[in-house]
């Protein structure tokens, strides 16, 4: 597994078991996101204390971040600080970054906490319909009954764990702000150089090269999200495949019925796994919103892809080594890393990017750079899932749509 949380007497996990205890009748939304955020930071920093970051780091990456904004507002004529103004650096450890996540993502924890509450009430009630006990005497409750009874009580922590920790063994590896395309309010970049140093030295490649590419890449995500219609599409499909997941409530109980609080290796057999975490399970309404999710984030990839050759060929000198030091990380990624991805309905690896690849190139052969600037113009013109393999059907269907006016 990716990472431990930390061990003896006053561990993370020590501590998060002692709060998860005394939130048992607490489940409200500032008791839920502060369970996610320990969680997050636990898993992100092993349960250590996390060093501040050098300044000199944090100057470097805003001498980049200038240039990368330069170059992809004129490559895409989309503006990518928020407000009109220039963007700026927050150069953070991963647990930081995780905690960050947390909050800017908590609309996701709302749309997980009503689909956790529905399961397990839903478990409650299909186990009282079968029950046989007398009433008030539990000892005769079956035990998969008063488990689903538990989960009941327990849907709103369990939504914030699994957020927390999928949030948390992503903070791990990422490098930048849009390791997932979520737009995040305010004007600074999260950036995690310590990350971006491994990387750099895990794949030989100049670490001032990484910098500038993750600028690059992040800088036109945001430019991309800057369009509220994007944005708000994007969050708004992100709920409704969260919404949709089916909670496995007994699954999950049982993973909490093996816990030996005097054992810290199984403490961290379920909380550090995201996978025992992250619901796997899918409903249609999820698999639908999955799919028209994937059809957007693929054209995204693809667009991103498509500015980052243009300007690598201006700044890097072309992208060489580090197109595929990128690619095999993207193939290397461990369930920890995809913890997230998989909790959104989302598969962002190199095949996502190929895809979207595809798409960028077939409106660029039919329509030029004129064609595939409409590709942000409103919600009526981002593709649907069968357009992304057909960019003529997409084109075709855009022509009768006029363009907007651009909302910003």
């Amino acid at each position: 597994m990716t990472g431990g949380l930390g061990g003896g007497d006053d561990s993370f996990l020590t501590r998060l078991l002692g709060d998860l205890m005394s939130l048992m009748g607490s489940t409200g939304t500032g008791e839920r996101r502060e369970l996610a955020r320990q969680l997050a930071q636990g898993v992100a920093g092993s349960g250590q204390p996390e060093a501040n970051v050098d300044p000199v780091e944090r100057i470097r990456l805003e001498e980049l971040l200038r240039v990368a904004e330069l170059h992809v507002a004129e490559l895409t004529g989309l503006s990518p600080g928020s407000g009109g103004g220039a963007l700026s650096v927050d150069a953070v450890g991963p647990a930081a970054w995780a905690r960050r996540t947390v909050d800017d993502w908590a609309f996701v924890l709302d749309a997980m906490t009503v689909t956790a509450d529905q399961a397990g009430a839903g478990a409650a009630a299909g186990s009282g319909a079968t029950g046989s006990a007398t009433p008030g005497d539990e000892s005769e409750v079956p035990e998969v009954d008063v488990l689903a009874r538990f989960m009941g009580s327990m849907g709103p922590m369990l939504a914030a764990m699994q957020l927390g920790s999928a949030i948390g063994h992503l903070a791990q590896h990422a490098l930048g702000q849009y390791e997932i395309p979520l737009w995040r309010a305010g004007g600074g970049l999260l950036m995690v150089p310590a990350n971006l140093a491994r990387f750099a030295e895990d794949w030989s490649v100049p670490a001032d090269d990484v910098r500038l590419w993750v600028c690059l890449r992040d800088v036109t995500v945001q430019a991309v999200l800057g369009r509220e219609h994007v944005r708000r599409r994007i969050a708004g499909l992100v709920s409704e495949v969260v919404r949709g997941m089916a909670v496995d409530a007994a699954g999950l109980a049982q993973q909490l019925q093996q816990l030996d609080l005097n054992d810290p290796d199984s403490l961290e057999r379920v909380f550090g796994n995201p996978e025992a975490l992250v619901a796997r399970a899918s409903s249609p309404q999820r698999e639908r919103a999955s799919e028209q999710l994937m059809a957007v984030t693929t054209a995204l990839s693809g667009y991103v892809e498509h500015v980052l050759d243009r300007t690598a060929a201006r700044l890097l000198g072309g992208r060489g080594a580090l197109t595929e030091a990128w690619r095999r990380r993207q193939v290397a990624r461990d369930s920890s890393a995809r913890a997230a991805e998989m909790l959104f309905g989302l598969d962002l690896g190199p095949a996502q990017v190929d895809s979207g690849v595809a798409f960028v190139s077939g409106v660029l052969e039919r329509a030029g750079e004129e064609g595939l600037a409409r590709l942000w113009a409103s919600a009526a013109t981002l593709p649907t899932p069968a357009e992304i393999d057909a960019p003529g059907l997409w084109l075709e269907r855009i022509s009768f749509e006029e363009p907007p006016a651009a909302d910003g």
